[in-house]
C-alpha cells in the first residue's frame, strides 16, 4: 500500500453518490465552489438507486403540512424533534419543485388511467400515512432520482468525480494534536484500483455514505451499505444519536436468488393484505390482531407481527396478497416488482408473494441539526448518515428521500453561509499523509471473511428485531474480541477495501449494541423483552455516543 504525499485540495469534499451527496455536490458547485465528489464504487451504486416507494410530501389539496407532521410524529414513537419535522415537511414541495426541474419524472395520473387532472402527480400512500402524499416514478423512484442527478453531476464543470474511492478517515484536528475546538480538515481515500491512499483537503467535508445494512445478515440494502459515514465520524469526535433504531423492512422478497429484493409498501398502500398459512394450508389474514391499521400499520409494528407470526407458527415466510388487482393495473403500477417476481415464476395478480423482514433503513447516524451541521467544526452528514431529529424511533415511509432531499439543500446553504468561518478553521500547516507504517501484504484473507459472517450473525440472532439483556450482552462480549481482532489486522497488514469496510462494520456493530443497552425500554423500532414498556420520562431523550480523542 503506497501513501500520496499529494495533498489534492478542493473547496468542498463530499462522500457519497446517492441522492444527499448528489445534491449536496450540486448545490455547493452551484455557487461556485470547486467539488471533489468521491464514491467507492461507480457513481450509480448506492441504495438510493434501489428505492421503489417514492418521496413523501403534501402537493395534494386535500392534504396539510400539520397532517404529515402528524403522522410522521406518530410513527416516530415520541422521539421525532417536531420543530425539524415541521422545517423538513414544509420545505419539501419546493425541493420536490427543483428536482422536477433538473429533469425527474414523477408518474402522473394520466399515464395511470385515472380521472381527474391528467398532468397531476399520482400519489401513492404507505404505511403510517393517513392520505396519499407519496410522489413515485412507477417503483424505480429512486433510479429516477439517481438519473437525473448523476447527469447533472456529470455535466457540471465544478465538480471533479472519483469513482473507486473509498473514504477511510476524517482528518481532524484534535486527532492530529493541533489546539482549539476539533476541526475536520478533509479526509484519506484509498484510490482502490491504483491502491494508492490519497489525502484530500477542504473548507467543508460532508459524508453522504447511506445506511448500515452490511452489519446484518438479512438487508434490502446494496453491498456497498457498511456503515462507512457513521464509523468515521465516531472516531473523528463526533456525536452519534440513537443506533439502537434499526427499522427492518416487513417485505422483502423470500426467495433464494432475490435475498435482498425489496418489495415495496408501496403494494400495501395499494391494497395488498399480509396473510400467513394455517395448519390447515389456508392463507389467513393476521395484522387486524396487532394494529387498527392493519396491514398499513407502520413498519415496527408489521415486522415484529410478522416476525411473532413466523416463529410462533415455523413458517419460513409470510405472504403478501394483491390478487384482487388485475394483472394490468398491477404491471401499470409496479413493472419491476411484476417482473421481478415474474422470475422467481410468481405472477402478483394470481399468487400470493412469499416475504420477510430485513434490515433496511438505520433512523439513527451521526447527530446533526437539521442543517446537516456536527459538533465538530466543518463536518457535515446527510441522508441515513445522519440524525436530524426526524425520524425518532420509527422512519414514516418514503420520509428518508425527503429528508435526504431537503437537508442536502439546507447543508449546501449552510456551507455557502459559513464559508468564512470555514476558512478562518482552516490552518497553513501539513495535512500528513497517510501512515501505513510496517504493513504488509496479508495472506490471510479468511480471517477477514470469518470475522465479517461472524459479526453478521450474531446481529441479525442477538441485536435484532427481538431483543433480550441476555442476548445484546453476548453480542457485546463478541465484538469487543472481533473489535480487537480487527485493529490489530489493520496496522499490520495493509489496507484493503474489504479490511475497511469490516472495520466500518464492526465499529458501526458496537454501536448499535451499546445504544441498544443504554435503552431501557422499548420504543419504536428497539424491543426489548426485559423491558416490554415505553417510558414517558425518555420521551425526547436520545441515546448518545462519542469518542474522546
Amino acid at each position: 500500500m503506497k501513501s500520496n504525499s499529494e495533498i489534492i485540495e478542493f473547496d468542498h469534499l463530499v462522500v457519497g453518490s446517492g441522492l444527499a451527496g448528489l445534491m449536496s455536490a450540486l448545490k455547493l458547485a452551484e455557487a461556485g465552489g470547486s467539488v471533489a465528489l468521491l464514491t467507492k464504487r461507480q457513481i450509480n451504486e448506492g441504495s438510493t438507486p434501489h428505492a421503489q416507494g417514492g418521496i413523501a410530501c403534501v402537493t395534494d389539496s386535500l392534504d396539510t403540512f400539520d397532517e404529515h407532521v402528524k403522522d410522521t410524529l406518530d410513527a416516530g414513537a415520541g422521539l421525532c424533534r417536531e420543530d425539524v419535522v415541521r422545517c423538513i415537511v414544509e420545505a419539501g414541495p419546493e425541493a420536490v419543485a427543483d428536482l422536477i426541474r433538473r429533469g425527474v419524472h414523477f408518474t402522473t395520473r394520466g399515464e395511470m388511467g385515472k380521472t381527474g387532472d391528467q398532468n397531476e402527480p399520482d400519489l401513492g400512500r404507505e404505511g403510517g400515512h393517513h392520505k396519499r402524499r407519496v410522489l413515485h416514478s412507477g417503483d424505480i423512484t429512486g433510479a429516477e432520482i439517481e438519473r437525473a442527478l448523476v447527469a447533472a453531476c456529470q455535466a457540471n464543470k465544478n465538480i471533479t468525480i472519483y469513482e473507486h474511492h473509498m473514504a477511510i478517515d476524517v482528518i481532524v484536528t484534535a486527532r492530529l494534536g493541533l489546539p482549539g475546538a476539533n476541526r475536520c480538515l478533509g479526509l484519506y481515500a484509498l484510490d482502490i484500483p491504483n491502491g494508492v491512499v490519497k489525502s484530500f483537503r477542504g473548507l467543508s467535508t460532508t459524508i453522504a455514505c447511506g445506511g448500515v445494512g452490511k452489519v446484518y445478515l438479512y438487508t434490502s440494502n446494496p453491498d456497498v451499505a457498511c456503515g462507512g459515514g457513521v464509523a468515521m465520524c465516531y472516531r473523528a469526535g463526533a456525536k452519534i444519536a440513537n443506533m439502537e433504531f434499526i427499522q427492518f423492512h416487513p417485505t422483502i422478497l423470500y426467495h433464494p436468488q432475490m435475498r435482498s429484493f425489496l418489495i415495496s409498501e408501496a403494494v400495501r398502500g395499494e391494497g395488498a393484505v399480509l396473510k400467513i398459512r394455517n395448519k390447515k394450508g389456508e392463507l389467513v389474514e393476521f395484522m387486524d390482531k396487532y394494529h387498527p391499521m392493519k396491514s398499513l400499520a407502520p413498519r415496527d409494528v408489521v415486522a415484529r407481527a410478522i416476525d411473532n407470526e413466523m416463529k410462533r407458527s415455523g413458517e419460513e415466510c409470510v405472504f403478501l396478497d394483491i390478487t384482487h388487482q388485475s394483472e394490468e393495473a398491477l404491471r401499470l403500477r409496479f413493472p419491476n416488482i411484476f417482473e421481478k417476481c415474474l422470475e422467481i415464476g410468481v405472477n402478483m395478480a394470481k399468487d400470493p408473494i412469499p416475504v420477510v423482514p430485513a434490515e433496511h433503513y438505520s433512523c439513527g447516524g451521526v447527530k446533526t441539526d437539521v442543517n446537516g451541521a456536527t459538533n465538530i467544526a466543518g463536518l457535515y452528514a446527510v441522508g441515513e448518515t445522519a440524525c436530524t431529529g426526524l425520524h425518532g424511533a420509527n422512519r414514516l415511509a418514503s420520509n428518508s428521500l425527503l429528508e435526504a432531499l431537503v437537508c442536502a439543500n439546507f447543508s449546501a446553504k449552510h456551507i455557502r453561509e459559513h464559508l468564512d468561518e470555514l476558512r478562518k478553521n482552516q490552518f497553513d500547516g501539513f495535512v500528513p499523509p497517510w501512515h501505513c507504517g510496517n504493513a504488509v501484504n496479508s495472506d490471510e484473507q479468511v480471517v477477514i471473511a470469518h470475522n465479517w459472517d461472524e459479526i453478521r450473525r450474531f446481529m441479525w440472532d442477538y441485536v435484532g428485531i427481538f431483543r433480550t439483556n441476555r442476548r445484546l450482552e453476548r453480542a457485546k462480549a463478541r465484538i469487543v474480541l472481533i473489535r480487537k481482532e480487527i485493529e490489530k489486522y489493520y496496522w499490520d497488514f495493509l489496507v484493503t477495501p474489504d479490511l475497511i469496510e469490516l472495520r466500518n462494520i464492526a465499529t458501526v456493530a458496537e454501536l448499535i449494541i451499546d445504544s441498544s443497552l443504554a435503552r431501557r425500554e422499548s420504543r419504536g423500532l428497539h424491543y426489548n423483552s426485559d423491558y416490554p414498556d415505553t417510558d414517558p420520562a425518555l420521551a425526547e431523550v436520545d441515546t448518545l455516543l462519542s469518542r474522546k480523542l
